[in-house]
């Protein structure tokens, strides 16, 4: 590979490891949202183990 096509190669890497943050981090913060609307639309969720309020929406959801 020549000189020019390794720096087009690290070049395309960077804009990909860019992109990847950026997914991760818009994602992130959807569920931190979507964590605090369940909060605020039922409290009781605070209190619950994770396991015990995934089965009751599925419950409820499915």
């Amino acid at each position: 590979m020549t000189k020019e096509e390794l720096q087009a190669k690290h070049r395309l890497e960077e804009a990909q490891m860019r992109d990847r943050a950026k997914e991760r981090k818009a994602r992130t913060r959807r569920l931190i949202q979507e964590g605090a609307v369940l909060e605020k639309v039922f409290p009781e969720a605070q209190q619950m183990e994770l396991e015990k309020l995934e089965d009751l929406l599925y419950e409820k959801l499915h």
